[in-house]
């Protein structure tokens, strides 16, 4: 259902003898869940990624994440660090992630993962692991969560892999009250402390609590580290090519 031209480059870049292994389907879905899934679905390689339409992955990424997996047999997820650009590609930020907590992933006020930066096993997948088609804001949240109550390992890698675009008609800018909202739905129905209490009230403030714990858990070790007096900009600040 798009209508912004994605389907004719699409197409265009399908008919390049040089690029035969571009697969793509337009058709009508649910929602970004759905797309996602009928995506991971074809996928063939043993490692799969996650990008969404705005965003581009970083030179040598896939030898960063290669090595990860390599070098780290018993890992199902790595994921890394990223750059914030504005719709012209120019660099914001650079955002420096933690290792791995299930708490803070949980509790915390946003998912501190960022997809555009993380991989997954194929045996994931092949396991019957999927994204909630139910949920179209807060899916990446469901699905971590259930993957780290699974028994699935993760692991940070502190290398830059992707660029993650900042625009005003992305998702990500447009609804951020509805986010918010799925967010909090999806930490109610799997956070087992906050699901014992049956006062709404308590409830509340205990997500407040933990999720202030959480925040200063992840705020500390990013101190300690050093990533809030990174330089700001890389040297390697490329436009997006659009």
């Amino acid at each position: 259902m798009s209508t912004d031209g994605t389907v004719d480059l699409l197409r265009n870049h399908a008919a390049n003898r040089g690029r035969k292994n571009i697969l793509w389907s337009s058709e009508r879905d649910t929602g970004q869940s759905e797309a996602l899934n009928k995506g991971f679905q074809r996928a063939k390689g043993e490692i799969i990624g996650w990008l969404n339409s705005d965003d581009r992955y970083r030179p040598d990424c896939f030898e960063y994440v290669v090595r990860a997996f390599e070098e780290n047999p018993d890992v199902d997820i790595v994921y890394g660090d990223y750059l914030m650009v504005d719709v012209a590609g120019k660099v914001l930020r650079i955002r420096r992630e933690i290792e791995f907590s299930a708490f803070v992933l949980l509790y915390h006020r946003v998912l501190y993962i960022p997809t555009t930066a993380t991989f997954f096993r194929r045996r994931i997948f092949d396991e019957g692991n999927w994204l909630d088609e139910t949920l179209q804001y807060a899916m990446d949240l469901e699905f971590f969560i259930r993957l780290s109550h699974l028994g699935y390992r993760f692991k940070h890698i502190p290398q830059l892999l992707a660029d993650f675009r900042m625009q005003p008609n992305s998702k990500t800018c447009s609804y951020p009250d509805r986010q918010r909202i799925e967010h909090r739905e999806v930490v109610l129905a799997a956070a087992p402390i906050v699901r014992r209490l049956r006062n709404p009230r308590v409830s509340g403030l205990a997500l407040v609590l933990f999720g202030s714990i959480a925040s200063i858990r992840r705020y500390l070790e990013k101190l300690l580290k050093g990533y809030y007096w990174e330089q700001s900009r890389p040297n390697d600040s490329r436009p997006v090519k659009t």
